[in-house]
């Protein structure tokens, strides 16, 4: 073997080491959706099983040191704002997926186990462990108030799209404008690289992607066209998911601004 491939394979290696770190809660999260399906909880409902082992995760995560207080706390953020997405999402005059074992739910509001904030509060705690586990550095960074800007309108278009025009697009357009020059320098090991910030979004929401597939494969929810029988969901979730992930790194900006190079962008 020689000495060029050896190095790639212990880049490589230790890229990977570092993603399984930045992923713990999320990987934990896929094991009790699959543990869950195949494995009857006792005494609990699955959902409340699901919600107390996140509750205990986060617990020792913050006692143990794993998590800041700081990184929590904006988790927990994500957490509160993409609950109240989930309320309005499965409503049934909505009825873009459903979690069918609600009803037997003690920790549950509504339409909505408490446990489905912990899956998206998974991704912004990825990215919040990816700056200490692969170094993360951005450079271009788009000024704030364009972060925020987006942020908002993505959030807000989650909900109107279902009644007036999908400004999804438009979006899509803009962050592509505003992150064009933004690039991701990381290390987990000797050498340093850089991706661009649109690429390492879309490989990130391509990812999500198939941990919702788990997710529903394991009819923790599912769509309306996967209650007669479970398949893949569309691709045109990456969409969906590739603008949550903007959401998410505006939020969690706010802990690591110090490791963000802005440039004042008009």
């Amino acid at each position: 073997m020689s000495s060029r491939v050896r190095e790639w394979g212990e880049e490589l290696l230790h890229f990977g080491l570092a993603n399984i770190k930045a992923s713990y809660f999320g990987i934990f999260l896929l094991l009790l959706l699959l543990l869950t399906h195949f494995v009857e909880v006792p005494l609990l409902s699955r959902y409340d099983f699901i919600f107390l082992s996140a509750v205990v995760y986060q617990v020792v995560a913050l006692v143990s040191g794993h998590e800041k207080l700081r990184e929590f706390a904006v988790i927990f953020v994500f957490h509160i704002v993409a609950t109240g997405m989930e309320l309005f999402k499965t409503n049934p005059a909505i009825g873009s997926w459903a979690y069918p074992e609600v009803g037997a739910a003690v920790f549950a509001v509504a339409t909505v186990p408490l446990f489905t904030g912990f899956l998206y509060s998974a991704v912004g705690s990825y990215i919040s462990s990816a700056f200490k586990y692969l170094n993360l550095r951005y450079e271009n960074f788009p000024a704030y108030h364009h972060i925020w800007i987006i942020s908002v309108l993505i959030y807000i278009n989650f909900f109107t799209h279902h009644f007036v025009y999908d400004i999804r697009y438009l979006l899509f357009l803009y962050i592509g404008v505003v992150f064009a020059k933004t690039v991701i320098r990381f290390k987990t090991y000797k050498k340093e690289w850089h991706l661009p910030f649109i690429l390492s979004g879309f490989l990130m929401a391509l990812f999500v992607w198939i941990a919702e597939n788990v997710g529903s494969y394991s009819r923790v929810w599912l769509y309306p066209t996967q209650v007669d029988g479970w398949h893949l969901v569309s691709l045109h979730k990456l969409e969906s998911w590739f603008l949550l992930l903007i959401l998410s790194f505006a939020l969690v900006s706010i802990v690591y601004r110090h490791r963000i190079a802005t440039v004042s962008t008009t």
